[in-house]
């Protein structure tokens, strides 16, 4: 089946393709909404939201109603039609919440929409692909008679399609996948785990040793998921893709997409080429919890409030826009804005300089724009030039208040101006400043003293400072509270073992003294976090506590102890690689210590003008004629594939990607000049804070898919 126009050989136009790839997916899903009651899971939502504009775009196309796909909903008894749009298999929690929706209502017409396909389902419901079954769906025929079952009348209409709605389009150079925002590369403790219920001669020495069958069903299918994913993406760009991977999580997504049996007759006729690269985020942890990244995006992400369901996007206060008074209590009388502005190219245009550009650069942008915005409709504002202020911002939008035409106009660059002004006066943003100071001394450090020592001087920062009270416990709004504390840990252990010389990391006397100064740092944390009077989702994620008086000692205690024994085993994420082992570049006497991005050093490899090969980038397999040139490789000259070999290349962040990575991959593309495009895809956008709960989590290897 043909899924959006005829297929477009891969020149500047390509990366406009794949950017439209989701908006042409949900126009088959606006064409089935008209009339209809739509209810919708989280993740759909989410990319409806960056994709065509959220449930505006239901409305226009003729939706009654949207709600939430949850049991605690229903239609009334003059809604006769149900649009059910999920990102999960039909299967399990999906299926009971379907029926407890439909049996509470009065349908008469049901069309459920998985972003699964249904190959996927075969195999969840134990059942081999068979040939014979020239593209019928048993698996949704048989659910489509349960719909009707429930809805009363077997004369009723039911239909159950797949529509690959996977991608969110969050910028012209990066596609996320919210579905799969839990998913993260694997970690020393999952593997201990996966060898508990192994024989002693058949367990594996190393995360690389893994491969898909060993893992639990739950993962597998989650991969599986996310391959098909990118399969309907290239059947629907006609791409025959290449696949590279660096890291063992990447090999096994990256190999499952060489062997997609549904990919084999795309790349015969496909006509148009492209590498994909999937990248562990575990290669490059640093990056992920650092706050050097000088990003506007980065602290706008990190200040305001997630809005209620999604993972990228955030809460916009819009009160400065109305006659709303602005004070305690009023929060929640106008609704948020967001980040979002798929319908706004003046506005996009602003998120995309935000997004990629320095914070100083973003702040001027959002300035220049919010200026030119009041100058077009003649609105009165008071020019100053200087230092950007949230003062300053605010004062060029609410001239728009009121201005019902002039509101409607500008309204995206207006959301993104406050987001801007919001969160720079957001009032923990000093522990961003904080945090950056911390991360600069202790990467010095780390060159110039033992690991005890420079862990030691964590010590001081687990005590607030006596006298001062900060908003939510006893840390001042200006020093690090619990969630900085457990990042600066983070960053710490992330270079720690490349950071020391190769004698000391074996020296039993230094292992005891960084097991004495850990047990001090699991108290003083424990002491630190029990007195908060307000725990951060963080905090929350963490312990499995909403509220601080469910908090017990022991609780966090253990929470702490799991939390170190996963830090020990971060700096060896890249042990198993030839040349890509380094971060980390210790002070020589003229230069600083200095850390250096793992990303950058992927794409030089890549875009290396010899165009050599590089050991750590491993090219997988798709069929015997891949596996036949690899094999005589070795000993005769058969070029293997390369990644510049194409002129469009993926790079996909298998556990996120920060906006500061995001300027970096631009700038790096730009200063190298390659033949080939770059477009980043990822699971998700990540926060500073985002990266503890992936890492300190439980469900890394039975995710929650709903069966």
């Amino acid at each position: 089946m043909q899924l959006c126009a005829p297929h477009q050989t891969f020149t500047a136009r390509a990366p406009q393709a794949v950017w439209d790839f989701p908006v042409q997916m949900w126009d088959r899903v606006l064409a089935k909404v008209n009339r209809a009651v739509v209810f919708m899971d989280d993740p759909c939502a989410e990319v409806l939201h960056w994709s065509a504009g959220g449930a505006a775009a239901l409305f226009d196309a003729g939706a009654r109603n949207v709600k939430q796909f949850s049991s605690f909903e229903s239609c009334g008894e003059d809604e006769p039609k149900a649009v059910f749009v999920v990102s999960t298999l039909l299967k399990g929690r999906t299926v009971d919440t379907l029926k407890d929706i439909i049996s509470l209502s009065h349908l008469q017409y049901c069309v459920v929409i998985t972003a699964v396909s249904h190959p996927l389902h075969l195999l969840a419901n134990n059942v081999a692909p068979s040939a014979d079954l020239d593209g019928a769906t048993p698996v949704f025929e048989q659910l489509e008679d349960k719909l009707c079952e429930w809805m009363g009348d077997m004369n009723y209409t039911a239909e159950v399609l797949h529509v690959p709605l996977s991608f969110a389009p969050v910028s012209q150079q990066l596609l996320l996948a919210p579905a799969f925002a839990r998913l993260f590369p694997l970690l020393p403790p999952d593997l201990r785990a996966l060898n508990a219920k192994r024989p002693g001669k058949k367990r594996f020495a190393s995360l690389l040793d893994v491969d898909m069958h060993a893992l639990p069903a739950e993962l597998q299918l989650e991969i599986k998921a996310l391959t098909g994913a990118l399969n309907a993406l290239f059947e629907a760009t006609g791409t025959r893709e290449e696949s590279f991977a660096v890291g063992p999580m990447s090999r096994l997504i990256a190999g499952e997409l060489a062997g997609h049996p549904q990919a084999k007759n795309r790349r015969k006729t496909a006509p148009n080429k492209a590498s994909i690269i999937f990248v562990d985020r575990t290669m490059d942890i640093t990056g992920a919890v650092g706050h050097h990244g000088d990003s506007l995006a980065e602290k706008i992400l990190t200040a305001l409030k997630p809005l209620p369901g999604h993972v990228t996007d955030v809460q916009v206060d819009m009160r400065e826009l109305t006659g709303v008074l602005i004070g305690p209590g009023s929060e929640n009388c106008v609704a948020p804005g967001c980040l979002a502005q798929p319908q706004s190219p003046a506005a996009r245009s602003l998120w995309e300089a935000m997004l990629t550009s320095k914070h100083k650069e973003g702040v001027m942008e959002v300035r220049r724009q919010l200026v030119e915005a009041a100058s077009k409709e003649k609105l009165p504002i008071k020019m100053s030039m200087g230092r950007v202020t949230p003062e300053q911002l605010c004062s060029y939008a609410r001239p728009f208040r009121g201005d019902t035409g002039a509101l409607e106009t500008h309204c995206g660059v207006l959301q993104l101006g406050l987001a801007t002004a919001q969160t720079l006066q957001h009032p923990l943003l000093p522990r961003w400043d904080a945090c950056l100071a911390f991360e600069r001394l202790l990467l010095q450090a780390l060159g110039d003293a033992d690991f005890p020592s420079v862990l030691s001087q964590m010590l001081p920062l687990v005590t607030p400072r006596a006298g001062q009270h900060g908003d939510s416990g006893g840390f001042a709004r200006d020093e690090c509270g619990p969630d900085e504390l457990i990042l600066l840990l983070a960053y710490l252990y992330s270079l720690a073992d490349e950071a020391q010389p190769t004698g000391e990391r074996d020296d039993t006397r230094l292992g005891a003294e960084v097991e004495k100064l850990e047990r001090e740092l699991i108290g003083g944390l424990t002491l630190a976090i029990t007195r908060e009077t307000r725990l951060s989702p963080l905090l929350q994620k963490l312990t499995g506590c909403t509220q601080a008086e469910e908090l017990s000692t022991e609780r966090v205690h253990s929470t702490l102890e799991r939390m170190f024994e996963t830090l020990s085993g971060l700096s060896h994420a890249r042990d198993h690689l030839k040349q890509l082992r380094h971060v980390y570049t210790a002070s020589d006497g003229v230069h600083q210590a200095t850390y250096r991005p793992f990303l950058r050093q992927v794409l030089q490899e890549v875009f290396h003008p010899d165009k050599h090969e590089c050991p750590d980038i491993e090219h997988m397999s798709g069929g015997l004629t891949d596996l036949l040139k690899t094999g005589f490789s070795m000993f005769m000259k058969v070029s293997r594939p390369h990644p510049t070999d194409n002129p469009l290349l993926f790079l996909f962040l298998v556990g996120g990607v920060t906006p500061s990575e995001l300027r970096l991959i631009k700038e790096t593309v730009t200063n190298l000049k390659p033949g080939s495009q770059v477009l980043v895809l990822s699971t998700r956008l990540l926060r500073p804070t985002d990266v503890p709960e992936l890492l300190f989590g439980n469900q890394r290897l039975t995710p929650d898919i709903g069966v």
